[in-house]
């Protein structure tokens, strides 16, 4: 019986290893979203993503970077505690297939090859396998827990094909990207290295200010590029499985205080942020769901529940 219940609590909370490793976030009240001159913002945040920030604008806490951390050492055995994050890893990269295929609006060829910038990377999971694909030219995966990169640099070092600069890790938050730009970067950009696709996995859901942090990623991204990322709804389905059932005392898999059921996010103000906001088109979400013994699997229609991806592109071509 508890084997079950622990299956059915995973099905949702798939997000506490491979996020942005924790963004400060805590509100008592229930998520509510306001419109304010094109942006969406929850009541009664006090630390937000702000665009001229002292020293660092990250909002990243002490304790959160502690608590991954802890978990860097087991990252990368496929049967810890990232061993959802590596069953979903293969429907990430079916999510993102379609935007490699040519449309009329992106022009390609086929030996065109893609540069990513994957925010949040912890351990690397997705990002080492999208460098390995053949179409990527590069992948930029930053982090803003020095453990978990040292995690994710020791894994690159065990395949010569991760070598730099196919993938290159950053010990930084998105707001502090800029920074660790090379001078090569800066001139080939001219001043911002620009990315065909930034991928936000298990990232916005630990986001004080998300409108303020898709602000600040966006920029990062080429015209015609695609923003890709997963989270989760904000729905009675989610809370029972990744509060109720995931943080419990004998049978949950993560420690109590991991999610913020209020921090989750609903596609209708995910799909309301880029509406606000002129550039962006072909917006798209796809539901997933974890089977017991079957793995993650895609359902029509679970995006109002649970677990999902989403996808936007910003307007333009490809450069």
């Amino acid at each position: 019986m508890s084997r079950s219940v622990s299956r059915l609590a995973t099905q949702l909370a798939c997000e506490p290893v491979d996020a942005f490793s924790r963004t400060l976030f805590r509100n008592a009240h229930s998520r509510q979203w306001l419109k304010r001159g094109g942006s969406i913002q929850p009541h009664n945040r006090n630390h937000s993503t702000t665009h001229s920030p002292p020293v660092s604008s990250s909002s990243v806490s002490a304790d959160e970077v502690s608590h991954f951390s802890r978990l860097a050492s087991t990252w990368w055995d496929p049967h810890g505690p990232s061993r959802l994050l590596h069953l979903m890893n293969p429907l990430r990269h079916d999510f993102i297939k379609p935007c490699l295929s040519p449309t009329t609006s992106t022009p390609t060829t086929p030996d065109q090859k893609y540069t990513y910038l994957d925010i949040g990377c912890g351990g690397g999971i997705f990002a080492s396998s999208a460098a390995r694909l053949p179409s990527t030219r590069s992948v930029t995966a930053i982090d803003p827990t020095p453990l978990v990169i040292e995690v994710a640099k020791s894994h690159q070092r065990s395949d010569p094909a991760l070598s730099p600069p196919k993938l290159t890790y950053l010990n930084c938050a998105i707001e502090d990207l800029s920074r660790h730009v090379s001078p090569e970067q800066e001139q080939e950009q001219e001043r911002r290295q620009l990315y065909d696709f930034i991928t936000v996995f298990e990232v916005l859901e630990h986001i004080s200010q998300p409108s303020a942090f898709l602000d600040v990623a966006s920029a990062h991204l080429k015209p015609g590029g695609w923003l890709i990322g997963s989270t989760i709804s904000r729905s009675t389905t989610a809370w029972l499985t990744t509060k109720v059932i995931a943080e419990a005392p004998l049978v949950g898999i993560v420690p109590a205080g991991t999610h913020d059921w209020d921090q989750y996010i609903n596609p209708d103000e995910l799909r309301g942020y880029f509406e606000s906001r002129s550039g962006w088109t072909d917006f798209h979400t796809q539901g997933v769901v974890y089977v017991p013994a079957l793995g993650w699997k895609s359902v029509q229609g679970s995006e109002e529940f649970g677990n999902y991806f989403f996808r936007v592109k910003k307007s333009g071509l490809i450069q």
